[in-house]
């Protein structure tokens, strides 16, 4: 009896080496950088792995007409490049790396609160200028934040910012007062008025067309002055120039950006010097190992797919995002 060998269209540049377990019952292929090429790969394969990402390919050679992947699996939470209206149709199953981010996310949005409250970074700017400064900081407990985005990102984050004493305001797309949680999640169109009582606005929603830009120039006139932003979702969920002139025009008190509408950001973007804003690279979420636990991920998915069982973290792809039981 003959058996199908599976194939299996990874693109990224280095591999993990992890996916030479899934032989010899699948034939790994790494992807082609041209779109006419890629486009031929997709009609063959049987799953595609994006393991980088960040990359717009799968849009450009996504097949028009005729076969495409049963399933494709990206090594990330965020699915927005790949909800374009070919993928969407079409009847690819599409599952995201939900369950790897969550919890180093967490880690890292607390460490900037403590950061920007306990003012480290004066307190190195003066060490290297050999200065001793007494100052006062602000005491996090007793703040109030507002996370936006009740996905297993935003309630790590949330249930990691209650734990240091903050009380915690959560934002979904659809209100309840039953969670087990949090008790109550706030719809999306509360956050407007939730918005002027918040000390510290988390945003950690998907990239929608309805999230897209929903903090620019009339969400941050609604926030207080001592009021400080962290973006830990997906860039163009904050519009970067309204957040800069809020900033240089002291209408909030700070920001700390891990995402951007363009990434790498340039060299000679404003942003970099623009005083109380923190930059870093689309890190928040990559702890050592990261990509290890990404690929085991995949590997127990892969055998699941085999064997016929359910898939784990399948993105309703009208909303954009795993729904949340």
């Amino acid at each position: 009896m003959t058996v199908h060998t599976l194939l299996v269209l990874v693109t990224g540049g280095e591999l993990p080496p992890q996916l030479d377990r899934l032989t010899p019952g699948a034939r790994i292929v790494r992807a082609d950088s041209d779109p006419a090429r890629l486009s031929s790969q997709l009609s063959e394969a049987d799953v595609l792995l994006v393991w980088d990402f960040d990359t717009d390919l799968i849009r450009a050679a996504w097949p028009d007409e005729g076969p495409v992947p049963a399933w494709v699996h990206t090594a990330s939470a965020g699915v927005d490049r790949l909800i374009f209206p070919a993928l969407v149709e079409s009847k690819a199953v599409l599952t995201n790396a939900r369950g790897i981010f969550e919890q180093p996310i967490a880690e890292y949005v607390a460490g900037l609160v403590l950061a920007m409250a306990k003012d480290f970074r004066g307190t190195w700017e003066l060490q290297r200028q050999r200065r001793w400064r007494h100052r006062e900081t602000l005491r996090v407990a007793g703040t109030k934040a507002l996370v936006v985005g009740s996905g297993p990102i935003g309630r790590a984050v949330g249930c990691t910012l209650a734990a240091l004493g903050i009380a915690v305001d959560l934002v979904g797309r659809t209100g309840r007062d039953d969670d087990p949680e949090f008790g109550r999640i706030h719809p999306s169109d509360a956050l407007s008025g939730l918005l002027p009582e918040a000390d510290w606005v988390v945003c950690a929603a998907p990239l929608t067309e309805q999230t897209r830009g929903m903090f620019g120039a009339s969400a941050f006139a609604r926030m207080k002055s001592s009021a400080r932003l962290i973006n830990v979702g997906r860039g163009p969920l904050v519009v970067g120039d309204e957040l800069v002139d809020a900033l240089l025009e002291h209408r909030i008190a700070g920001a700390a950006l891990d995402v951007f509408e363009d990434e790498p950001l340039p060299e000679d973007h404003r942003m970099w010097d623009v005083p109380g804003l923190l930059v870093s690279p689309h890190m928040s979420a990559d702890t050592i190992g990261w990509r290890d636990d990404l690929a085991e991920q995949f590997l127990d998915n892969y055998a699941r797919w085999v064997d016929g069982r359910p898939l784990l973290n399948v993105v309703d792809k009208r909303l954009g995002y795993v729904p949340v039981a």
